[in-house]
């Protein structure tokens, strides 16, 4: 977070895979050790930001998880962290170990950034000599420019690198220079529900190959649609059958763009078939929008095929198996028929505006103070935390920090989102909550003195 009233500011991402030394080159820019280093791979799992400053001008730094497009499991996930990095930054810094020369990893993440529209530096590192160098010229193959030899561990070459991530940097970071287009919207879900019978009903055309047998769609089709007034960037996905770990050939990379897909956008439709029991496939893509923190509409296709004891039927199923994300946006419609579709617009546009919500902070800490005094955190080891203010972080989706002198359990955590969803709403978009432990002053003053009293 920045300083109130100083704005947002631009974002450096530093990516690349498991093991070339990103932590390590992160910690010579913000010239201290805040990133952990280790000598093995894998030590950085989530994106995590910190706030530098070089020449005179301020900037953010973010150092991600290895990046491997074939991880599974955990990987996988760090690999959508270190994704999600690469889209908000402003300026992308590439990392490769100029020791080992280009991986297949190193050549698929250039394919990728060759693309991207924004700056893009390709650092070479653990070139600690001038003999060193001859394995930084190799790496000209990746395409991206000339590489930056540098070595983060001892130093040589971070100044220049420095200059040059502040050269190109954009006057202005990205999110200050608003949305200029359309707002983007993912269609997702299983395969065969009707994603690109839907698309092809709200362009009025065909846009997207629709056949009865799944599987049709495999890379993502982007159409700018008018619908409620309003152009909206539709991108109609591929299915995702299963986890993209567990997909292999045109499958596993039809996956990783639909999960791309998503990342991109700001809101994502999930269609769900109402002719059929919500699936484990149905939750796994819900469960991806919401880790992606993407505003949440569920839209059940297919209404006009049931009858009355099926809507009845499908209501107890979707109380049951969805109610964890009661606070999502629902619309029933009919991609054939276009029943309902008319509606999609207002649900897209009040999920995306309790997306983008703050909440003022006074505002925010009068209500959290009556709901501690009325329902206090649960004690733990004897001692009940004391929870001693609260600040919404972010948006896209709202973020929230809870200063308090202990350890919130889980169960108290989802208690504050539920009173924060009961006063102000956020229908159809995931919130956040984490909890810093800032202990008081009686507990400090006790172990200055040894515990003592």
């Amino acid at each position: 977070m920045t300083e109130e009233g100083t704005g947002p500011l631009p974002v450096v991402a530093v990516v690349g895979r498991p093991n070339v030394g990103k932590s390590t080159l992160v910690n010579r820019v913000l010239g201290r050790r805040a990133a952990v280093v280790q000598d093995v791979p894998g030590v950085t799992r989530d994106r995590i930001s910190y706030e530098a400053l070089w020449n005179g001008r301020r900037f953010t730094v973010t150092d991600t998880g290895g990046w491997d497009p074939k991880a599974a499991g955990l990987g996988a996930a760090i690999t959508r962290q270190a994704e999600f990095a690469m889209k908000t930054a402003d300026v992308i810094v590439l990392v490769v170990d100029s020791q080992v020369g280009a991986t297949d990893t190193d050549l698929a993440a250039a394919r990728i950034l060759r693309r991207s529209d924004r700056p893009v530096i390709l650092v070479a590192n653990k070139v600690d000599d001038e003999r060193s160098e001859a394995g930084a010229s190799e790496l000209w193959s990746l395409g991206l420019g000339e590489p930056q030899p540098i070595s983060a561990l001892h130093g040589r070459g971070a100044g220049d690198l420095l200059d040059l991530i502040l050269d190109s940097m954009p006057e202005a970071p990205r999110e200050q220079e608003g949305e200029t287009g359309p707002r983007r919207v993912a269609l997702v879900g299983r395969p065969n529900v009707g994603k690109s019978s839907l698309l092809n009903r709200l362009a009025k055309e065909e846009r997207s190959v629709v056949d009865s047998v799944a599987g049709t769609t495999v890379d993502p089709v982007d159409s700018i649609i008018t619908l409620g007034g309003e152009d909206w960037r539709f991108v109609d996905t591929a299915g995702l059958r299963r986890k993209v770990n567990t997909a292999s050939g045109m499958e596993y990379y039809a996956s990783l763009r639909t999960e791309a897909a998503i990342q991109a956008a700001e809101v994502a439709v999930v269609l769900l078939a109402a002719d059929e029991v919500i699936s484990e496939q149905d939750q796994r893509v819900i469960t991806q929008v919401i880790e992606a923190g993407r505003a949440l509409v569920i839209a059940i296709n297919k209404w006009d095929l049931l009858d009355e004891d099926r809507h009845m039927q499908l209501e107890r199923e979707v109380d049951r198996d969805l109610a964890r994300i009661k606070w999502a946006s629902r619309v029933n419609i009919s991609a054939k028929g276009g029943r309902g579709v008319g509606k999609l617009a207002d649900h897209l546009r009040a999920a995306l505006a309790s997306w983008e919500s703050r909440i003022p902070t006074a505002e925010l800490n009068q209500y959290i103070r009556t709901l501690v005094q009325e329902t206090p955190p649960p004690a733990r080891g004897g001692r009940a935390p004391k929870i001693k203010y609260v600040t919404q972080a972010d948006v896209r989706p709202p973020r929230f920090v809870v200063f308090s002198t202990g350890f919130l359990e889980a169960g108290y955590r989802r208690f504050l989102e539920r009173k924060l969803r009961e006063r102000w709403g956020f229908d159809g978009t995931p919130i956040e909550i984490s909890v810093k432990v800032r202990e008081g002053r009686e507990s400090e003053r006790r172990k200055g003195t040894g515990g003592q009293r």
